[in-house]
Formats: C-alpha cells, structure tokens, sequence
C-alpha cells in the first residue's frame, strides 16, 4: 500500500517544534516527496525527521532507516578523513601534495599545496584521459591518471568545482599517508563511520538491501527551466565548457546509478557517491561541531575548518558553477551567495537539495535528504525553511538557558 504523501515521524525536543512545521509544510507547501531532516545541538539529538515516500514509482514509503544517494553532500564526509589525518600528524595543510604523493610532480603540478587542492584551486577539474567504472575499480590504476593529469591553468590563481575528480585526487592522498594504505572509502568506514555507529557508505557494502535505499525523482522540466541558473545549462550542454569536462564527460554522473536505478556496491566516487540517512550526516557534523572528542580530534584541526577561506589570487569566483562560492579543506564554507549556519560554519550541499554541515559557534550538526531534486543550486527552498526554523528555535533556547 502505498504511503500518505505527508505521513511525518520522528520526534523533535521541545522548543524545536517549528523545525517540524517547516518539515511538514515542505509537503504541503514545497512540493517534498519524501525526505528527512535530524539536527544534533551541542551532542544532542534535538531533531529526527522522516516522511513522505522514498520511491515515486511503488509508492513505497520513506522509513526510519532508508538511505539515498547525497551527490555532493559526500564532499563534507570525504573532507572528514582528511581531517582526521590531520589531527594524527600524518597531514600538513600547508604541505606540497607531491612530498605525499611523488608521482604527483608531473606536468605543473609540483607547487599545488594540499590546501589548494582542497579549495578546487588546483586546475583539476577534469580528465584528458578516459576514466570509466574500470579505471576507477582499479586504484593503481586511477592514481596513474591522476598523476599524469595537466591543470587547465596554474594552480592557486583560478577555482574551478572538481565536482567529481576532487574525491578521486582525497583518495589517493589519504592512501599514501595511511598507515593501513586504505581507500577514502574504506578509512572512513573504520575510522568515523562504524565508532559513531552511522548508516552512511562512502562505499555501499552488498549488505544493504535494495529495499533501503529511495531512489531519486527529478526536478521537473519547468523547474529546471526556471530554477536552474541558464548560463550553467547553456555551459552543460557545450562539450568544451568546464562545467561539462568536470561533471559530464568523465566521468560522468551516470556511474552512480545503474538502469534499474540502484546504487552500485563496492565502488568509491568519494565527491557523490555516499548513501546514507540524514540522522548518520548530522550525527557526524554534530561531532566535528561539539569538539570532536568521540574522533580523537585535535580543536587545532578544528580552528582551521573553522576559519575564513582563502581565495585564489583571482579571487572565488568559480570558473564552472559561474559564481562566487567558497571552499576549504575540502568543505564548502558559508558565503553572500550560499549561506548557511554561521561564519565559522563548514560543510557541503549535494545536487537536488541535500545538504550536511558543522556550525561549531552554534555546536550544531545538521543534515537534510531527500528523494525528490531540486533545481536550485545555492540553497533548496525546502532545506532553506528548515534551517530558518532551527536557527530561530536554537536562538530561542539559547536566550531561555541564559535567563535560567
């Protein structure tokens, strides 16, 4: 039987009743298919959403547990591992890439720090090389590529959205300074993933069965035509244009989703492949947010997620998604034309709406998923109203703790 499109569980603590409000009227008001949303605030769990219908085509309804693919969102999980590395000494921000990684020191690569890496400052968006599901299975293999990869122009003067290439450029650095030599994936999985008990792959295990997972409704045609920025569609559609050298031609989108619309299992796209719930997202920022103890984090990791980014000499706007956005050790950092949480605030938004960050002035941790995209690409309506309704519920509870 198919479920009641605004079936809403969950619980929100008291005083964050109107986060619950905006989640429901998302279905009533903004078009929501099915989806959750979960808030940590200083440790603790003050909102765990869920509702809706987690596949349009059987009607099947969005449950405790299901999982869906987070795209982009995968980037803030991704840039964790490297965070971790950095609080175990084997990581230098600051450090050239090639003094990790010397097969990296080929054409002009051998001055790109890992913070411009980090930053889509790099030039290496895209591949002059075929890179396929074959190519990326084999890590030996997909090092050689990226190692032989030529940036579109000097490093640290352009940013440019590796929307895809940026997680496969993580994966190799953290295998080369790992002990264990593991996979982004694998480490992640180890060492974040299973002590913090969260239902979120960067690699999904065959262990998860299908009937966890949603699958993804698109935006609609109008939607697009009207919400989606037109000099980035016109830029899609142009086989010379970076936007489609980094997120069409290779290696492409459609390596996430098989015909039946299933994700694929044992494979590693660490900059969009991550399924999971919006409660293990949140519950992972809300540990990077509330200090990190749980992680073994060092609050010197914690400083530099948290401070402003730096910007390539000229300046953030960004030579694929043709605005002005801010990155940072590997995380999105709030700015004019995408803000969310407050100054100090790091995480990353997914295409179609999803979004997970860290606000460690507020000590929030926040996720939102869902199974219907957006067309938005600086901020989803739908995640916009929620984040609007824990913020003024947040400030709320911090005035009454303050007068008690």
């Amino acid at each position: 039987m198919a479920a009641k499109r605004f079936d809403i569980r969950g619980h929100v603590t008291r005083g964050f009743e109107a986060v619950r409000d905006a989640f429901a009227e998302n279905f009533s008001r903004r078009r929501e298919l099915g989806g959750a949303c979960c808030v940590y605030l200083r440790g603790e769990k003050v909102v765990d959403l869920w509702g809706g219908i987690r596949n349009r085509e059987t009607g099947e309804p969005w449950e405790e547990g299901t999982m869906v693919i987070v795209y982009s969102s995968s980037k803030g999980l991704a840039a964790m591992t490297l965070a971790l590395a950095h609080s175990r000494g084997w990581l230098d921000y600051g450090e050239l890439v090639c003094v990790y990684w010397p097969e990296f020191a080929q054409q002009g690569k051998e001055r790109i720090t890992v913070r411009q890496l980090l930053a889509h400052q790099a030039g290496l968006f895209a591949f002059d090389e075929p890179v396929d599901r074959d190519v990326i299975a084999d890590r030996d293999r997909l090092a050689a590529v990226l190692a032989r990869q030529k940036p579109a122009w000097e490093p640290g003067t352009r940013q440019a959205y590796h929307a895809l290439s940026l997680g496969f450029y993580e994966s190799e650095l953290l295998r080369r300074i790992d002990p264990q030599h593991r996979s982004l994936g694998q480490f992640f999985q180890d060492e974040i993933a299973t002590p913090l008990g969260l239902d979120v792959y960067i690699r999904l295990p065959e262990s998860i069965p299908n009937s966890r997972l949603a699958t993804l409704a698109p935006p609609s045609p109008i939607d697009m035509l009207l919400k989606f920025p037109f000099r980035v569609t016109l830029d899609s559609m142009n086989r010379r244009s970076n936007i489609y050298r980094a997120l069409v031609a290779n290696p492409g989108t459609a390596m996430l989703l098989d015909k039946q619309r299933v994700y694929p299992r044992n494979f590693e796209v660490p900059s969009g492949g991550a399924v999971g719930t919006a409660r293990a997202i949140a519950h992972a920022y809300g540990v990077f947010a509330a200090g990190g103890r749980e992680l073994g984090l060092r609050q010197e990791t914690l400083n530099l997620l948290a401070a402003p980014a730096i910007p390539p000499t000229r300046g953030f706007f960004d030579e694929c998604l043709k605005g002005n956005l801010q990155f940072s050790l590997g995380f999105m950092k709030p700015s004019a034309v995408w803000p969310f949480g407050s100054a100090n605030s790091f995480g990353s938004p997914g295409s179609g709406g999803s979004l997970g960050f860290a606000d460690p002035a507020a000590g929030v941790g926040y996720a939102y998923v869902t199974s219907q995209m957006g067309a938005r690409l600086t901020g989803d309506p739908r995640d916009i109203a929620l984040r609007d309704a824990l913020y003024s519920a947040s400030l709320a509870s911090s005035v009454a703790v303050g007068k008690n």
